[in-house]
């Protein structure tokens, strides 16, 4: 049984730890992103994570990397990234981990969240699997009979695209729009809490969200037919107030056929997920280190 590095690389915080080959965490930690720093400012952020880890787990066999942008997972390698974190299009990870002399590995965070749902979380058992993560955008995998096929869910709902519809970043704006304040200030959390406590607009936005999110899956699932849909991002810790309006949504945008042939899920590893699928990815490649 190896230790592997691994290091979850999202827009707000870098959740990072040690977990083994067997899928055991045995330490997790989190530290800002500071994305607007740059690629040179976080790939040295990467290089000191690595090191406080490697002082505490010498014999780690390698480093798992799940990161937002499009990943060349072969070269462990960013293809195209947005502005987000200026100038991490074109980063080599490999090449700023070099001095470690590990083994790197790298993909694309909504593919890792759905390999950690498909190995060991409502995915699990399934044929095929349409995972979806909602924040500040929304994007998507598919996974059939083991193989990760990429992509996102850019797909135009009543022509506008998906996320710019259906996003937490929207529902944030869409309050913020109605109540006043800052985008910033409402958060899916606040909104939530307000929802709760008797808040109708608040409660109304997040009808809206559910409506939209569920005729955008069910757009989907005509095309991809998956046995199961997983739903991740931080706002689907929400399961209680979500499930049924996104499920009754999806039946009304569906038909019978497809809808009784879907089941919708709600991630399982939330904050895990893109390390634990950042892991599996690496010993996809490296088999002798499982």
């Amino acid at each position: 049984m190896n230790n592997i590095i691994c290091i979850d690389i999202g827009g707000t915080a870098i959740k990072y730890g040690v977990i083994n080959t067997e899928g055991d965490v045995q330490c997790t930690r989190e530290t800002p992103t500071e994305a607007k720093k740059g690629a040179a400012a976080l790939t040295e952020k990467l290089r000191h994570i690595t090191r406080e880890l490697l002082a505490e787990c010498p014999d780690a066999g390698g480093i798992a990397i799940s990161t937002a942008g499009v990943v060349n997972s072969d070269e462990a390698s960013i293809l195209h990234a947005t502005d987000a974190i200026p100038g991490w299009k074109g980063t080599s990870l490999r090449n700023e981990l070099a001095e470690f002399s590990l083994p790197v590995e790298a993909e694309n965070d909504v593919n890792c969240a759905g390999l950690a749902e498909y190995i060991s979380g409502n995915a699990q058992g399934a044929k095929s699997a349409l995972v979806m993560t909602i924040g500040t955008g929304i994007g998507g995998c598919y996974i059939e009979e083991g193989r990760l096929l990429n992509g996102h869910t850019y797909l135009p709902v009543d022509g506008t695209a998906f996320q710019d519809l259906a996003a937490t970043s929207v529902l944030s704006a869409t309050v913020a729009a109605v109540k006043g304040g800052t985008p910033e200030e409402w958060t899916g959390r606040r909104i939530f809490e307000a929802a709760a406590a008797g808040d109708t607009e608040c409660r109304e936005a997040i009808d809206t969200m559910c409506e939209i999110l569920g005729k955008g899956i069910a757009a989907l699932c005509f095309v991809l037919n998956p046995e199961v849909v997983v739903l991740g991002g931080g706002i689907m810790a929400q399961e209680a107030v979500l499930r049924s309006p996104i499920e009754t949504a999806f039946a009304r945008h569906s038909i019978p056929l497809v809808a009784d042939a879907t089941r919708i899920e709600f991630a399982s590893h939330q904050n895990a997920a893109g390390m634990k699928g950042a892991l599996v990815n690496f010993l996809n490649r490296h088999p002798e280190l499982a």
